[in-house]
């Protein structure tokens, strides 16, 4: 068991959140998590102390920085659905923006010393050229980017100000599930690619639409860089040991440097499924730009991060397995 200070996971039960409360249990790590269940699971918990309650709490956060001897803030808890983000933007600047900032308050006062921030390559909006690099300029196209983007600024000037460092960490496309089975993406009415695609697969869904056949890449569709959760919970445990080490506050890309084409994607989901899948072409969708790609020279520079499911078959079987799980449960 660590003799380090604990670490305050808020969002710890949803999909992201719940393999990094995973691995820091694994580690030996003290974890606190702070969830109101809104969107996570109770059971994809497996380490740690769970307290149901809200971000923007600040008397609940108070308490739970000075009762837990809290040294690190790892916040995940966030609304993620993008079209919804378009729809109520106000829903995502009073949770994503203003809770944070409620957060940050919190850990000023209670003189929390790390913060690792769960950021997404929507803050770059559609950049120009297929790579985007940390220091590509910033121009979400949405309120769900826009949220997060204004977190980072407020960290940032936050560090300026104090003596808090952090690690903002942008995700590119996360897929997979716990290889083992025990926790995976349970997320209701998903839209991410291979979970949708997956769920088709076993039979929940009876079509995957593909927006878009007439983008500027090889097979016509859009390329995304996909990363498993488990590669990406573990830059969170690297970027805790960086900050822990007196690493200075710095923003992250999380991605492989490398994608796959939607088609591509569904033909892995076919091929390791066994079964052809029911794909409807249509027309593309606003703001999707043709290929997005994470320049990651700067993780692997700054982090000792070394990712294990850089392959898309294992991507899509971590997911598969995941699903046909839920199936059994009943949760299909």
């Amino acid at each position: 068991m660590t003799d380090r200070k604990t670490v305050l996971v808020t969002g710890g039960a949803g999909y992201i959140g719940s393999h990094v409360v995973r691995q820091l249990g694994e580690a030996g790590e003290r974890v606190v998590i702070l969830d109101n269940l809104s969107t996570g699971f109770e059971d994809a918990i497996l380490y740690g102390d769970l307290v149901v309650g809200d971000t923007g709490d600040q008397a609940l956060v108070s308490q739970l920085l000075r009762d837990h001897d809290i040294g690190a803030v790892l916040h995940f808890a966030a609304h993620t659905i993008v079209p919804e983000s378009v729809s109520n933007p106000l829903k995502y600047y009073g949770n994503n923006t203003c809770s944070s900032r409620s957060l940050l308050a919190c850990c000023q006062e209670a003189g929390v010393e790390h913060v690792i921030f769960s950021s997404t390559a929507a803050v770059y909006g559609i950049p120009k050229g297929d790579v985007a690099r940390e220091d590509t300029p910033t121009a979400p196209i949405n309120p769900y980017g826009t949220s997060k983007l204004m977190t980072e600024w407020m960290l940032r000037d936050l560090a300026f100000a104090s003596d808090l460092r952090y690690v903002a960490l942008r995700y590119f496309n996360v897929a997979g599930s716990d290889p083992e089975t025990r926790i995976g993406q349970s997320t209701e009415k998903a839209t991410l690619l291979i979970k949708v695609a997956c769920e088709a697969a076993v039979g929940k869904r009876d079509k995957v639409s593909i927006f878009g056949t007439d983008y500027p890449t090889p097979d016509g569709t859009g390329i995304r860089d996909y990363i498993h959760v488990e590669d990406l919970a573990s830059a969170h445990l690297q970027a805790l040991d960086y900050l822990r080490r007196g690493g200075e506050s710095t923003t992250l890309n999380c991605g492989y440097g490398h994608g796959y084409s939607v088609r591509e994607v569904l033909d892995a989901v076919q091929r390791v499924n066994g079964k052809p899948l029911n794909i409807v072409e249509e027309p593309r969708r606003a703001g999707d730009p043709p290929s997005l790609v994470a320049g990651v020279e700067r993780i692997h520079q700054t982090l000792d991060w070394t990712p294990r499911y850089d392959d898309l078959d294992v991507i899509v079987k971590t997911s598969l397995d995941w699903e046909r799980k839920l199936l059994e449960r009943g949760q299909g």
